[in-house]
């Protein structure tokens, strides 16, 4: 990108407009302008629903219903995402092509949502790591 070189796959960055709007999502990959879209835009898959909180006291089966997030995937022009300081580790790129999110593909979408889905629902249970990106991206934006 000549106009956002910050913007690189793995940064978490939060949705400015639109039905999504104050959402975290991951950018999965930048585009100058196709066909389609004229604009910068950026293909990216975030957190719909944040996990809830989680105490000791719980059973197990009330741990993992809470621990569970819904994703969504989406293609949004680059001047509605503000870019945090944060990059995670997550590979989305490996389970999300932009083919998924042809508009003729609602089938593809679905099954590119349920692999997200997965993808971060197995992140989540891993230990954060060094990384606080994760953290962050996790957690429920509060404003």
């Amino acid at each position: 990108m000549v106009n956002f070189p910050f913007l690189t796959p793995g940064k978490v960055v939060i949705i400015l407009q639109g039905r999504f709007a104050g959402k975290k999502a991951i950018i999965v990959k930048t585009f100058e302008g196709t066909y389609e879209r004229k604009f910068g835009h950026a293909l990216v898959a975030g957190i719909e629903r944040a996990p809830l909180r989680v105490t000791k006291s719980m059973s197990k089966k009330k741990i993992a219903k809470r621990s569970k997030c819904k994703p969504f995937v989406k293609f949004i022009n680059l001047r509605h995402i503000m870019p945090t300081r944060y990059q995670v580790d997550i590979d989305v790129k490996s389970v999300l092509k932009a083919s998924d999110l042809a508009p003729d593909a609602q089938k593809d979408r679905t099954e590119a949502k349920k692999r997200v889905k997965e993808l971060f629902n197995a992140r989540y249970l891993q230990k954060p790591g060094n990384n606080p990106g994760i953290k962050f991206f996790y957690e429920k934006l509060r404003f």
